[in-house]
């Protein structure tokens, strides 16, 4: 498997449902440490963060305790590399590309021992035995902490945030999304708000919930204050019954880096979740909130992912009975995006085609480093 088939391979992964699989209990993108007699009380409040964003876990007490998918099946499967490696691809054999799948049937054709596959892949520069041995997932004896709010709690707290925002109509964000080309029909159909009141939102959150309640749902950073300073815009992602649970917020001052925010946590399903609807048809697959929007203005049936590496495998089942079109943004990293989740869902059974495949002479064509809105004719 090659570097570049190995990283797609790891992004499409939720390492939150791998550490499940596993046998961790994950609870807000947090557990407890897989070394629980390291911890004060047995970690008995979890120490170890895991972000599905970017496929990352790390305990903030144990510094060796941090990594990958795979490194975490070598924690607590207590495992080389390639055993870990091997682990997955058995799990997931349909994201497994067709070169690195003929490679592991060669090398389950020859006999070694499991001493052998330590040799060959040591964990990152050190001693496989580095760690001590995980038996089963060592829990401490003490009486397990709630959460500090429930799901349920979180979902309303959520919820009370999107409903002190402002609607974007005669604010600066309205006049960034005209801009762009993005007009109050779609507006309005999206829920799009906006913070014009910075402070009386931070307070009035904080008032009525809390810091550590706040910085526990993701809303607050580590310094108390409400996260979306810069990022005034929010994009909220839209159940079936067009509640919000999950949002984006996008910076309007185009010098301010990152663009984006995401509220913390896993990304539920697609932005624009209603255009899956199980119907026959066909849906674009866009890279972002704004490409999406942009398609929706054009009354074209379109979905959003937010980023490259983003799509997860579990959101397959959703796209059942479409056809889908793949337009991420025109660039290398795009382009093997789209080849890359086209693979997937031909494995799955999918048909899908490549927006503009075939046709990259025309004078109409998407030009380098696009998006779909530039090709549009957005900012005007």
């Amino acid at each position: 498997m090659t570097n570049e088939e190995l990283k797609q391979f790891k992004a499409a992964i939720s390492i939150t449902a791998v550490a499940q699989s596993l046998g961790v209990d994950v609870s807000h993108g947090k557990c407890r440490c897989f070394f629980p007699q390291r911890h004060t009380h047995g970690d008995r409040t979890p120490s170890v963060s895991i972000s599905e964003e970017r496929g990352y876990f790390r305990c903030w007490v144990c510094d060796d305790v941090r990594g990958d998918v795979i490194s975490l099946v070598q924690i607590v499967k207590d495992c080389s590399f390639i055993e870990a490696l091997s682990w997955l691809m058995e799990q997931y054999p349909f994201l497994v590309p067709p070169s690195a799948r003929k490679e592991m049937e060669r090398q389950a054709e020859r006999p070694q021992s499991s001493a052998s596959w330590r040799q060959q892949a040591p964990v990152q520069g050190r001693s496989p035995q580095s760690h001590p041995p995980v038996p089963e997932m060592e829990r401490p004896s003490d009486p397990e902490e709630p959460p500090l709010v429930s799901d349920d709690d979180r979902k309303k707290i959520i919820l009370s945030f999107l409903k002190r925002l402002s609607p974007v109509d005669n604010t600066p964000a309205a006049k960034w999304l005209a801009w762009r080309r993005i007009y109050k029909p779609v507006w309005d159909k999206m829920l799009l708000r906006t913070i014009t009141n910075y402070e009386a939102v931070n307070n009035s959150l904080k008032a009525d919930f809390g810091e550590e309640v706040l910085k526990y749902v993701g809303l607050f950073n580590d310094k108390g204050h409400l996260r979306y300073y810069k990022h005034p815009l929010i994009f909220p992602y839209l159940d079936t019954m067009r509640r919000s649970f999950y949002f984006q917020a996008r910076a309007i001052d185009e010098t301010v880096k990152p663009k984006e925010l995401n509220l913390r946590g896993t990304v539920p399903y697609p932005y624009n979740l209603s255009a899956l609807n199980e119907k026959p048809g066909w849906v674009y697959l866009c890279e972002g909130v704004v490409d999406t929007l942009t398609f929706l203005g054009q009354k074209i049936n379109a979905v959003g992912i937010p980023g490259v590496r983003s799509f997860k495998v579990e959101w397959l089942s959703l796209f059942k009975n479409k056809n889908v079109v793949l337009c991420l943004d025109h660039d290398e990293a795009g382009r093997s995006g789209m080849e890359y989740i086209g693979n997937l869902f031909t494995q799955a059974g999918i048909h899908n085609v490549i927006l503009g495949e075939g046709m990259e002479n025309l004078p109409t064509a998407m030009k380098e480093g696009e998006d779909i809105n530039d090709w549009f004719g957005g900012k005007k």
